[in-house]
């Protein structure tokens, strides 16, 4: 039976505040080495046999950033499914659950989560091998991770009876995130493992069981995905269908209800969540005062803290069990045992109508990225990277005029009804209320300053009239 790994990653990851942010969340970052957590689970499956393309299910807003990832690592997926709202992961599994059976009836599926650390990649590919050898008679398998210490964040199963061998289980029963005590309990006991979010599914089972369960669910999934729209590698789902799908986990959907539950134990994955800071420094390499220091980082009596520097210069004195985290436009500094609690200051942010919660000074488009420079009374400046061979929208603007000035590569403007082409150190003026658009012909990046001018200068001050990446006709 082929395998086709099903990669969600929808998240908003906001737990990793500052650096993960709405618009941008963890799993598009490099958080623990050269590649981020979507590349490193896309990369993961590769040492698997008999294994298809991947299944990618995201949002509209963060379906370039996929695509692009992906590309990088040179990673080809058979589909990108565009959630037209969040509805958990029974909905998101049950339509890769039928796209992938429209290829080969008795798929099974690999379920990640795209915004976990796995270090050990061998014994999760022996551990994923082992749980497409039960699924393959009907049980629909989860990933249960052998706990290292009494844990109250994870939910655990408890291990039932062997199914042939001393890894695989049947799922007697999965248990809410527990407290302190009870969590010590279950490691006393010995049954007990964490719950991964990882599944492995024959894919024909898990809709004979979602039907049982959850007819709605398998009913407006099916229809969602009949009505969907296909763009190039996007599988655009219907709005209405999906949405009128109960917003349910797999885990309180199907696999707490189902006979069919059947546990992979795993002691050697490596396996790490990095749902806070705190997660995340527990991981990292530390030096002998017991500090994982990444960037630019100073130090003098500082012990067992975390210290991050995106973008300059951070010096720590006197401090012990700390994190601070530095990026272009924000900088958290926490006690490691409530950096769990940055989600306080992300609702603050998010009451106060501020942006920090969302996008970060340097905003991601499907044609490149722009950065704000400086700005004041009526002016903006911007640095704008276009990727090559892309373009932005032919638009115009209600209230702002605009100054290009290339400081890299070549640009191709379309400015009202002329068009030219501009190289490092020439410039153009669009006037307020003229079409344009820009476009990158060459094969470097084109790097560019812009100055806009006007009463009024908010990114919703754009008309669209074309746009390569089906973008909305106005915003």
């Amino acid at each position: 039976m082929q395998i086709y790994p099903v990669i969600l990653c929808g998240g908003s990851g906001t737990r990793l505040w500052p650096m993960s942010r709405g618009g941008y969340p963890k799993q598009y970052l490099k958080l623990t080495g050269d590649h981020t957590l979507v590349q490193q689970t896309a990369l993961r499956v590769r040492g698997m046999a008999n294994v298809a393309a991947s299944i990618v299910v995201t949002n509209n807003e963060q379906r370039f950033l996929v695509a692009e990832q992906l590309r990088q690592v040179d990673v080809a997926s058979s589909a990108i499914v565009l959630e037209p709202a969040s509805r958990n992961t029974a909905p998101a599994i049950a339509v890769a659950a039928l796209l992938a059976m429209r290829d080969t009836p008795d798929a099974l599926l690999l379920v990640l989560p795209s915004d976990h650390v796995i270090a050990g990649e061998s014994a999760f590919v022996k551990a994923a091998e082992a749980a497409a050898q039960i699924a393959r008679d009907g049980s629909l398998v989860t990933f249960g991770i052998a706990p290292t210490e009494p844990h109250t964040g994870y939910g655990y199963i408890r291990a039932g009876a062997p199914l042939g061998d001393a890894q695989s289980f049947t799922v007697d029963s999965f248990v809410e995130k527990p407290d302190a005590g009870t969590a010590r309990r279950f490691i006393d006991e010995g049954k007990y493992y964490w719950n991964s979010g990882m599944f492995m599914l024959k894919a024909s089972t898990y809709m004979e069981e979602l039907r049982r369960y959850e007819p709605e669910i398998a009913q407006q999934a099916e229809l969602s995905l009949n009505a969907a729209q296909r763009d190039h590698d996007f599988v655009r789902l219907d709005v209405q269908a999906f949405c009128a799908c109960p917003n349910i986990s797999v885990d309180h959907a199907v696999m707490e209800k189902t006979q069919r539950a059947a546990v992979v134990a795993v002691s050697d994955l490596g396996w790490n969540d990095i749902g806070s800071w705190t997660a995340l420094a527990e991981i990292a390499e530390r030096d002998g005062q017991g500090n994982a220091l990444i960037g630019d980082v100073l130090t003098d009596a500082v012990t067992n803290s975390y210290i991050r520097a995106e973008h300059r210069l951070v010096a720590a004195i006197g401090l012990d069990n700390v994190v601070i985290v530095e990026t272009a436009d924000a900088v958290l500094v926490a006690h490691r045992d409530q950096a769990q609690d940055v989600k306080q200051i992300v609702a603050q942010l998010n009451a106060m109508g501020r942006h920090e919660s969302v996008t970060h000074r340097r905003v991601v488009r499907p044609w490149g990225s722009y950065e704000g420079i400086d700005n004041g009374d009526r002016f903006q400046v911007k640095r704008i990277v276009v990727n090559p061979g892309a373009q932005l929208s032919l638009q115009m603007h209600h209230h702002r005029a605009e100054h290009w000035i290339v400081v890299k590569g070549t640009a191709l403007v379309t400015n009202g009804d002329k068009e030219i082409m501009l190289t490092e150190n020439q410039s153009t003026y669009i006037p307020l209320g003229i079409t344009h658009r820009l476009l990158n012909p060459g094969k470097i990046p084109l790097e560019l300053i812009e100055v806009q001018s006007g009463a009024y200068l908010g990114e919703d001050d754009i008309v669209r009239f074309e746009d390569t990446y089906g973008r909305v006709a106005s915003a």
